[in-house]
């Protein structure tokens, strides 16, 4: 961890970034599109009275969440809490339409643009496409914008940096605007609950207590080297974030070209079983990839070296988007497997790749057309 401790504390407070973060997008889309449930309870999940039980919330609107009901909970227990709530089946294809149409916005102001999910995104205006010097100017605009178009409302948090952006859309829900500025930073973070500083999760919280840190200021009166003794690199990166300290930049360049998984086998592959467990193995692999990156393909490229180093790679694609799941990529790379008819070399290499990548919330819609 030495190479952590030789970088001098600076904060750079030159930049203008926006986080932005719909207000309970998956039920708000919901609640638009059917007026009724607006004023109930409302769920995003299987209903557990159909389900036996099964289940988990997705997001609800916010009369749900005054009863106690948050996301990843399970669905039993909030109709525990909520008995008359509404639970509708969650409709991602219709969520990623709305997303799509929401980042079409965001590019209207810039490009520089790190989606974080289908209802948030980080997006830096120091420079942007309409030369508006005032980055509360440019979040107000936008939230209009959003609502003007899709009818649907948004919390906006502006800052310097990342870290301190995400804070102060969480700061005033919904339809929030909230600023934090250079000279409110450590005021603002000596008062935070140590539960929203990001990084610490639920196994972190009772390490902090135990230490007696349960806000920003205890937190800022540890030492680097104390904080790093107990947490490691999550120490390091805290005593930067308490004092408003986070250069990571708003990445809107890393799209990929391709994202693969491949192995080398020093026991050569030589059964039809072994070939088979590899493939599926790899094609789960590149399925995580896929989705962590929010990206999917068309492509499928295989990759197979031989005994004798005789490398072979031959793709095929397809006319829609392969789903990112094993079972999916798996059936196309053994179709280009079974194209190679090499039955009895021995495989001292394989791997998956997937090409022709697009974000996660651009689909092909197959248009009706006759009825």
């Amino acid at each position: 961890m030495d190479e952590f401790m030789q970088q001098p504390l600076q904060i750079d407070a030159t930049r203008k970034i926006i986080h932005i973060d719909m207000d309970a997008f998956y039920a708000s889309i919901e609640m638009r599109d059917h007026p009724q449930w607006r004023n109930q309870a409302f769920v995003i999940a299987k209903d557990p009275r159909k389900t036996g039980g099964h289940g988990v919330v997705a997001t609800a609107n916010y009369i749900a969440r005054k009863a106690g009901i948050h996301s990843a909970m399970a669905a039993q227990k909030a109709l525990e809490l909520a008995p008359k709530a509404v639970f509708k089946t969650p409709d991602f294809t219709l969520y990623r339409q709305v997303s799509a149409q929401i980042h079409a916005i965001f590019h209207e102001y810039t490009d520089k643009i790190e989606p974080i999910a289908f209802d948030e995104a980080y997006l830096d205006v120091t420079e942007n496409k309409l030369n508006i010097a005032s980055a509360v100017q440019l979040a107000h605009q936008l939230q209009s914008e959003i609502f003007t178009k899709t009818h649907l409302t948004c919390s906006t948090g502006i800052s310097y940096n990342k870290f301190l952006a995400k804070l102060a859309s969480d700061y005033r829900k919904p339809v929030g605007v909230t600023i934090i500025q250079p000279g409110d930073v450590h005021s603002f973070l000596m008062k935070l609950p140590i539960e929203k500083f990001r990084g610490v999760g639920k196994k972190t919280v009772p390490k902090m207590h135990d230490l007696g840190i349960v806000s920003g200021q205890e937190l800022f009166d540890l030492s680097e080297s104390k904080l790093m003794q107990h947490f490691g690199k999550l120490g390091y990166i805290l005593y930067r974030r308490v004092r408003g300290i986070d250069d990571r930049p708003v990445e809107y360049r890393r799209d990929r070209k391709s994202i693969g998984k491949e192995r080398t086998y020093n026991q050569l592959l030589i059964s039809d079983a072994e070939i088979t467990a590899q493939l599926k193995m790899l094609a789960g692999l590149v399925a995580d990839a896929l989705k962590q990156q929010q990206r999917h393909g068309k492509t499928v490229v295989l990759k197979v070296r031989y005994q004798d180093f005789t490398t072979i790679t031959k793709r095929a694609t397809q006319t829609e988007f392969v789903e990112n799941s094993e079972e999916a990529i798996y059936f196309v790379a053994n179709q280009v497997r079974e194209e190679l008819q090499a039955d009895g070399q021995k495989i001292r290499l394989l791997g998956i790749t997937m090409t022709n990548l697009a974000p996660l919330m651009f689909e092909n819609i197959t248009l009706p057309l006759f009825h």
